[in-house]
């Protein structure tokens, strides 16, 4: 898969330039009225975090409101379908994350296309994600895991936030990768996962950064590596997975911008520019930090080629997206289901 952690540096570096432009791409009429901004998640998700986080700013330099709407719920499908079937001129975007490469494999039908009925703005940034055991776990490196793993071929389970969720694709890579076969337990989101984890009725999981950070530090879940290419600043001394003996693994989920297939080319190159020179802000990159997001601002081409590879790769990892894995069953937590291996 491609991944936005790499980009992050470079991006970034390049903020002033792209600001820089912002003044002449401005001379045109747009925006003239406020903006939508679809979310495609609940409130308070990480999604939404960063739609709140980068809104006041957007509207205040594109000098229109920038309204945010979450539309949560099926993996983020409804709320992409409002988005793609808006008229497109630009006052209605939406943010996305990395489900949206997913749900093609994970789903046998859309109501869209995940390609062709967007544009593609910009990737805004990425969280990254670290494999975790509860504090009393006997696996106290990756090593241990596998080991354990592969002498007993689907009897050490995996927690995710849901079958086709990015945390459920990150363990699903980590099977691949590493050859061995994990006993998959969705949730129906991440809050009961991480309190099952802690109290040790989950044995393995991947954590966004941002949420598993502090209970890391606190002691009440164990970190045994990260999905990144290289080690995360705020957890120095957890290993990537790539080090930890699982060679080319490397998975960072991202959050895009988007609006409607046909968004004018002026439009896009606009709000690049705005959302570049946003992210770049000194009290919006603090309140990322606080997230565990890391801000990158791809071009249009960039994120299309992301996009792209990772709903190839996703295919590849998944298979016939008429899996025999029921959504329908497997949505409820470790307490009230067991699946069989996977």
């Amino acid at each position: 898969m491609k991944l936005i952690y790499r980009i992050v540096s470079s991006s970034v570096l390049g903020l002033g330039c792209i600001a820089a432009v912002a003044p002449s791409l401005a001379a045109g009429t747009y925006p003239d009225r406020p903006i939508r901004l679809i979310v495609t998640s609940a409130p308070g998700s990480g999604l939404d975090l960063v739609a709140r986080a980068i809104s006041p700013d957007l509207g205040r330099v594109l000098k229109q409101s920038v309204v945010v709407e979450n539309k949560a719920g099926a993996a983020g499908i409804p709320g992409t379908r409002d988005i793609v079937t808006s008229k497109a001129d630009g006052y209605t975007l939406g943010l996305v994350s990395s489900n949206h490469a997913i749900n093609p494999s994970a789903h046998a039908s859309l109501p869209y296309d995940t390609v062709r009925d967007i544009t593609p703005i910009t990737i805004i940034g990425s969280v990254p994600v670290v494999l975790t055991v509860p504090k009393n776990s006997p696996f106290h490196t990756v090593g241990d895991l596998l080991k354990a793993a592969k002498a007993r071929p689907g009897a050490i389970n995996f927690g995710s936030s849901g079958p086709g969720s990015a945390l459920d694709i990150a363990g699903l890579m980590l099977e691949k990768k590493a050859n061995i076969k994990l006993m998959h337990i969705p949730y129906r989101g991440g809050n009961a996962l991480t309190t099952d984890l802690m109290s040790g009725q989950v044995q393995t999981a991947f954590l966004a950064i941002s949420t598993a950070e502090a209970q890391i530090k606190a002691g009440t879940i164990r970190a045994l590596a990260v999905s990144t290419a290289e080690r995360v600043p705020s957890l120095p001394n957890v290993p990537t997975l790539t080090e930890s003996g699982v060679e080319g693994y490397q998975y960072v989920p991202w959050i895009g911008l988007i609006g409607p297939a046909g968004l004018p080319a002026a439009v896009v190159k606009r709000l690049q520019a705005e959302v570049h020179h946003v992210i770049g802000l000194k009290k919006v990159e603090q309140q990322f930090a606080i997230q565990g997001f890391n801000p990158s601002g791809t071009s249009s081409a960039e994120f299309l080629n992301t996009l792209q590879s990772e709903i190839a790769s996703t295919q590849e990892l998944m298979g016939n997206p008429a899996l025999a894995r029921n959504d329908g069953q497997a949505a409820t937590d470790a307490r009230a289901h067991k699946q069989a291996p996977r």
